[in-house]
């Protein structure tokens, strides 16, 4: 098992696991120091390209992104997600998959559960690719915005599907959107950690969106936390360049090649 699966499934029920998402080598390489687990979310549709859902990223999208994302990896677990239609059944999953491995050198991939594809993620695990699921509000497959397991009803019916993915050899899982009782008792009955999105504290670790959490994305639900305003920090200094432009300021002769190194 890769060192860095077996680092995770060691922090259950005794560390929280920090995770973000990435994009790109620059932004990697400042999570890197923090984090003990990347995502190259499909997420990239709605924060990159603008799209109203994640149906419209491609296998070559994220495979591009995660090229980037792994040169500025050198400690944190690298995740992938397999975009929707990607695994649709065991063969095309089995292709994309190894695809995706063989050209990004990833750690792992996430799969999406709609509650049937258990056995990809077994096959998948079985031809040694490391498998996080991912339940509650699930994008690919859910149109609806909303919170997953609260009734008790609905909680056995996620902890059910929770049991079946961690039967079929993930080593992780994504709770999105569940209510914190259904959260804590998921957690509580699994052996393999669970990572939280608006899921509360009770999960065994939490992941958010970077550009949502950096103020970035214009994306801010109730369960993400600000932790800056980047936006307007971004716009102040495109502001101070425009003035220097307009005003003949920059370039400066200090900015000037003139033979001497760049600076």
């Amino acid at each position: 098992m890769n060192q860095k699966i077996k680092k995770i499934l060691n922090k259950k029920n005794k560390s929280k696991i920090v995770s973000l998402t990435a994009y790109s080598k620059n932004i990697a390489k400042i999570l890197d120091n923090y984090c003990d687990l990347i995502l190259v979310g499909d997420s990239m549709a709605n924060v990159l390209y603008g799209e109203n859902d994640t149906h419209k990223i491609t296998l070559e999208n994220i495979i591009q992104h995660t090229k980037s994302v792994k040169k500025g990896i050198k400690k944190s677990l690298l995740v992938v997600d397999m975009p929707i239609g990607s695994y649709k059944n065991k063969k095309i999953a089995k292709k994309n998959a190894k695809l995706v491995k063989r050209l990004t050198n990833c750690d792992a991939i996430k799969l999406e559960s709609n509650n049937k594809n258990f056995n990809i993620i077994k096959e998948l695990v079985r031809i040694k690719i490391p498998v996080m699921g991912h339940i509650g509000y699930t994008p690919q497959f859910k149109k609806k915005f909303k919170i997953e397991g609260d009734t008790p009803f609905k909680i056995k019916k996620l902890l059910k599907e929770a049991k079946l993915i961690e039967k079929a050899g993930a080593f992780a899982i994504v709770l999105e959107c569940i209510a914190p009782h259904a959260s804590k008792i998921i957690t509580k009955e699994l052996s393999i950690p669970t990572i939280g999105i608006g899921s509360s504290i009770n999960c065994d670790g939490q992941i958010l969106v970077t550009d949502d959490m950096l103020g970035l994305s214009g994306f801010y639900p109730k369960f993400v936390k600000k932790y800056i305003t980047l936006d307007r920090i971004i716009e102040k200094a495109v502001k101070k360049y425009t003035k220097d432009v307009k005003i003949k300021s920059f370039p400066s002769t200090k900015n000037y090649l003139n033979g001497r190194k760049y600076k």
